[in-house]
């Protein structure tokens, strides 16, 4: 980050959009894998997703936390999770795609997202650790030791799947061709992650770019995997542009919230 005379202003509306990309993007992840509650490959396995699951959706409540409080409108973690509608929502689309390309779910398609997610993650955290804005710093310090431990987690998948069985190499594969585009929504920069670099709240994803690369080429080498051509094709969930999945995704979440608006337990 290169802080400049511009503080971390909370009033600007590009410090809460930043702040909503990061924490819709950890809630919707956080959804997509508590589907595969209780029905992991093993044990072991359905327990240990869970509890990336629960990673994430902690991290999403400090962060919405911390957006209600940006936007000043009186509305909380739950509020923002909730009840509001699609386009309202800022998380990439790569982690609101299904579990699976076709009609049933498919963990190696799941790993491959979770490699590709924690480790930009990874650097992510770090970079904020250091943000001009400290409750947005705390949550960095706080969530890279989960972020590493998803990385390690997906990393050994990969490495099993990839470098297993000609089937599981084949999924793995698979996955990869197919998650690999929506990759590039986190380096196309705009307008709001501009301002956040320059104010000190948070880095450019692009400047983490290289990074990712050095970390996703030394699993997919170790699995190998090959690394897939690279397309024009960019998503706009970060915009509020999302795709067909989405909408299902919260219509899931939120049935209960909107059903008993205002409930405690």
């Amino acid at each position: 980050m290169n802080p400049s005379s511009s503080l971390a202003d909370p009033a600007h509306p590009a410090h809460l959009e930043y702040v909503l990309r990061l924490g819709d993007s950890a809630l919707i992840l956080g959804q997509r894998l508590a589907e595969w509650c209780g029905h992991g490959p093993m044990l072991e396995e359905d327990i240990a997703l869970t509890n990336v699951s629960l990673d994430l959706v902690g991290q999403a409540r400090l962060l919405l936390a911390h957006a209600g409080q940006l936007e000043g409108l009186g509305r909380d973690e739950d509020t923002l999770a909730f009840l509001r509608d699609e386009g309202a929502f800022r998380n990439w689309t790569i982690v609101e795609l299904p579990n699976g390309d076709g009609r049933h779910d498919d963990y190696a398609f799941t790993i491959v997202r979770n490699l590709m997610v924690a480790a930009l993650m990874v650097p992510w955290w770090t970079a904020l650790a250091q943000s001009r804005d400290p409750t947005l710093a705390a949550i960095g310090a706080k969530s890279v030791k989960e972020a590493q431990a998803h990385l390690r987690h997906a990393s050994q998948w990969t490495v099993r799947f990839g470098d297993g069985t000609e089937v599981s190499h084949a999924r793995a594969q698979a996955a990869l061709e197919r998650l690999w585009p929506y990759a590039n929504e986190w380096w196309q920069t705009d307008a709001i992650e501009q301002h956040a670099a320059q104010a000190g709240i948070g880095p450019l994803p692009a400047d983490l770019r290289a990074a990712w690369d050095a970390t996703l080429d030394a699993v997919l080498a170790e699995a190998t995997l090959k690394r897939p051509a690279t397309t024009g094709f960019i998503s706009q969930g970060k915009a509020g542009q999302h795709s067909e999945h989405l909408g299902y995704v919260l219509a899931e979440m939120q049935s209960l919230a909107r059903k008993h608006p205002g409930a405690t337990w």
